[in-house]
């Protein structure tokens, strides 16, 4: 949380034909300036020569020439930061769908279409895996500009609602040319040279746009007036109010003039509504009002939904939640919009309680690599989840909040909130799972709590298995390594004997409420002793 994160805010301006028709022009020579930089780098040009060649063969100003830069390198740094856990992931997906081939090949009575499209599949997996690593030996990056799926589009016209190939090449470009960006830093005015925003009395923004020389014929700006941000307007007058001239001494002990702030990157965006201006501005300091002596809200992620345990400060359990989260079938901003309202709700829980949030590393790599496996209800679900939005977002909101993250290991949660919290607190295994999480964040005990393995199971029914013998001169996950072990046995035979498809077992009858009379027919103990007392004091005993 030392760190301030960097937040994008957009609105929708109103603009004329004439800003229009000078926006669309400014995103088609970005397009192409990005694209023939790209091109140009690839074949292995030096970047200073590029430089001064582009400068006037685009009619760009230096600053303009970097935003491209800047924005290039970004496409490809995550070309190629991505592309090992790719490999890796391929590498167990090829593992497991080997293994489901050999396992449907020893049946007799698997379909010969299904064997079939596991070997194709495989097949297209090796494939992949060999193209990524020969590309990953020659460090070459593959971009698109203008999306893959655009592109194939032009294959099958009439599954994609084109009449001609005309058509489709129209869009094709106009989704090539459909953004530019426009770099600021906080040493320069207003935080960027080529786009200054300027606070009008109203409180709304004037934004003077620098254009580029190829595109200059009488005015060299475009301003856009009346811009409101229906989110984070405050933040960015803030960051724009930042800005200020300060005097440094050099080491020759001259006497300078500088000017710092807060850097505003701007980004316009075109879809079918119209344009749309992004900002991006570093966020304001944000004071803490969490402490971590008050206890933890703990967060397990699960593909369908969050479940939420908070404790106090000595790691005992204080309330528990679900947070459903079906993100299958939902559009991207429909999927944001749920995860953000999920993050919202617990960052404000956390706020009000006064505790950090404790989330865990997440890395679904290991489960997407064994969707061959898995029952489709779950692979679905699990290619739809945008874990790492879900972390991010939680980041997001927590720091907006002035709550406190803390991430752990998320190894053996799962297993340890089954074993010691589920069935002893009366929750979910996800809910135990969420309750080990806040513990480990405060740094508290995981040894077992249990004598033996009672695991709740989805239908309501339970399994039973004997815990391991645990190795005091070794880490407590050894231990809890062996318990898992034992744990997937017992659900194997569980699901072998068709326990998982019947109903649950009845629930016991009520308790006897305290204090209320009732007779035993157990005898007392030691009824069965020879009586050394007369008869008639019996009636004086208070049994």
């Amino acid at each position: 949380m030392s760190e301030r994160p960097v937040f994008t805010y957009q609105t929708r301006p109103v603009l004329d034909d004439e800003q229009a028709a000078v926006l669309d022009a400014y995103a088609e020579l970005y397009g192409r300036t990005e694209r023939s930089l790209f091109a140009a780098l690839q074949a292995g040009g030096k970047l200073n020569d590029l430089k001064r060649d582009f400068l006037p063969r685009f009619g760009i100003t230096a600053r303009q020439f970097n935003a491209v830069r800047i924005g290039l390198d970004g496409k490809m740094d995550s070309i190629k930061q991505r592309r090992p856990d790719l490999m890796i992931e391929a590498q167990a997906k090829i593992k497991k769908a080997a293994k489901v081939i050999a396992k449907l090949a020893s049946k007799k009575s698997a379909r010969a279409d299904k064997l079939h499209q596991k070997k194709r599949r495989l097949g297209m997996l090796q494939a992949r895996l060999s193209a990524m690593q020969a590309d990953q030996a020659a460090g070459k990056v593959r971009l698109c500009f203008g999306s893959k799926k655009l592109f194939h589009a032009q294959f099958d016209l009439q599954a994609n609602g084109y009449a001609s190939h005309e058509d489709w090449k129209q869009d094709w470009l106009a989704e090539r040319s459909s953004q530019f960006f426009v770099l600021g830093s906080k040493d320069e005015s207003a935080g960027c040279q080529g786009c200054q925003a300027v606070v009008a009395l109203d409180g709304s923004l004037s934004l003077t746009l620098r254009l580029p020389d190829a595109l200059v014929s009488q005015d060299k700006y475009l301003s856009l007036t009346g811009i409101r941000f229906a989110y984070g307007h405050a933040e960015i007058v803030a960051a724009l109010n930042s800005s200020q001239r300060i005097t440094a001494t050099t080491k020759a002990g001259i006497a300078t003039v500088k000017r710092t702030g807060t850097a505003l990157s701007y980004r316009f965006v075109r879809d079918a509504k119209g344009w749309r201006v992004f900002v991006s501005c570093q966020a304001q300091a944000v004071n803490i009002e969490t402490n971590w002596s008050m206890g933890a809200v703990g967060m397990d992620v699960n593909a369908d939904h969050l479940a939420v345990s908070e404790i106090d400060r000595f790691g005992n359990l204080v309330g528990t939640r679900r947070i459903d989260l079906h993100t299958y079938g939902k559009s991207s901003e429909q999927a944001k919009a749920l995860i953000g309202d999920a993050a919202v709700s617990i960052a404000r829980q956390a706020r009000q309680a006064g505790k950090p949030v404790v989330i865990e590393k997440l890395n679904f790599q290991k489960k997407k690599a064994e969707l061959e496996a898995v029952n489709r209800k779950q692979a679905r679900m699990l290619s739809s989840f945008s874990c790492n939005k879900v972390a991010s977002t939680i980041l997001a909101a927590a720091f907006r909040a002035g709550v406190e993250v803390i991430e752990v290991n998320p190894a053996y949660t799962s297993v340890i909130g089954a074993v010691n919290h589920a069935q002893r607190q009366g929750i979910s295994v996800h809910q135990g799972a969420a309750l080990v999480i806040a513990r480990r964040g405060l740094g508290l005990s995981e040894r077992s709590a249990v004598a033996g393995g009672l695991v709740p199971t989805a239908n309501g029914d339970h399994v039973t298995f004997e815990l391991p013998a645990r190795n005091r001169s070794k880490h407590v996950w050894t231990f809890w390594s062996k318990v898992r072990t034992n744990l997937k046995a017992a659900h194997v035979a569980h699901y072998r004997c068709g326990d998982h498809q019947r109903p649950p077992p009845p629930l016991a009858p009520p308790t006897r409420p305290l204090g209320a009379i009732w007779s035993s027919t157990v005898r007392s103990r030691g009824a069965n002793r020879q009586q050394n007392c007369s008869a008639d004091v019996l009636d004086d005993v208070p049994w």
